[in-house]
């Protein structure tokens, strides 16, 4: 669970922090300030930002319990638990005390919290996760999200102007939070995430497709749409019809995993454990962003560029 160190940008952070002021929900749940921070910090070795007492518990008992007269969001920036520009792992530890079943025991409250926090770190290439449970409430640790593409999905949800992102992220939350823990879902969600996506392109423009068509019939409905023939690259017929042949491998491989649920996936009750592994889970992630990111950014561009009209 330890982090490297200053990933996290300070944009990333501030969002993090705004988030949970946003939210209205305090940082310190259903525990005194003190008693939150002291299960992170030894806050009798710390100093006094108030010269009338001794250690940290001391100032942070008199002006937030008693007098409460320091401003909601003063821990964010007291340079003594050093969110603002500490390590990584400060930050996240911090981030996962929020979410501990002793401090905040509503079930929607952590949901809501974890969806924030985990879409801002992404950025960052980290998420927060349930590395253990306590009474059936889950204790959240933090992992890199080294597995496909960098450090983090580049489907850059919440730059595209032409779709609701909240959707394609959480079938990408799933697929994370499954890679490891869960293969077989995360394999199922890869089809699902693709699914989704061709729906809301052919939705958006007002294409019509049945309500069984499947992953490669989308596709072929979202490749015309979109286009996607001979004549996509400029002046080259034969690359664009190389690049063609390769994203038309890319779906079949998605497709092929996806028909494997019986198998490897969740889309059918089985008789006996799926032998899906993380590797598995973690070639069809790979295969599904980069065929999701290339639709996208060339639906994106045929708008952009007027060859496309979204219906009013």
């Amino acid at each position: 669970m330890p982090a490297s160190r200053n990933r996290i940008s300070a944009i990333t952070r501030r969002k993090l922090f705004d988030s949970i002021a946003l939210s209205g929900l305090g940082w310190s749940g259903r525990l005194q300030e003190p008693d939150f921070l002291g299960r992170l910090y030894d806050l009798s070795s710390l100093p006094s930002a108030d010269t009338r007492y001794r250690d940290a518990h001391g100032d942070i008992w008199q002006h937030r319990v008693n007098n409460y007269d320091w401003d909601d969001d003063w821990v964010f920036s007291d340079s003594r638990f050093n969110l603002a520009h500490g390590d990584d792992d400060v930050v996240l530890a911090f981030l996962a005390e929020i979410l501990h079943p002793l401090v905040r025991s509503d079930e929607s409250e952590v949901a809501a919290l974890l969806k924030g926090f985990n879409e801002a770190l992404a950025r960052d290439g980290y998420e927060l996760y349930a590395s253990d449970w306590i009474s059936g409430h889950a204790v959240y640790g933090w992992r890199r999200l080294d597995a496909f593409h960098g450090s983090a999905p580049e489907l850059r949800l919440s730059e595209r102007p032409f779709t609701d992102p909240a959707v394609l992220q959480e079938h990408l939350t799933r697929i994370r939070a499954g890679l490891v823990a869960d293969p077989a879902a995360a394999i199922s969600s890869c089809k699902n995430l693709l699914e989704s996506l061709f729906k809301i392109i052919l939705d958006r423009s007002g294409v019509s497709y049945g309500g069984n068509d499947d992953v490669p019939r989308l596709y072929r409905k979202v490749a015309e749409l979109l286009a996607l023939n001979a004549e996509a690259v400029p002046e080259s017929a034969r690359a664009s019809q190389t690049s063609q042949q390769i994203l038309r491998t890319l779906v079949t491989t998605v497709s092929s995993l996806a028909e494997l649920r019986n198998e490897l996936g969740i889309g059918h009750g089985q008789s006996s454990r799926s032998a899906a592994l993380a590797r598995h889970a973690r070639l069809a992630l790979n295969a599904t962003v980069t065929i999701a990111e290339f639709v996208l950014d060339t639906w994106q561009a045929r708008i952009e560029s007027g060859a496309l009209e979204l219906p009013s």
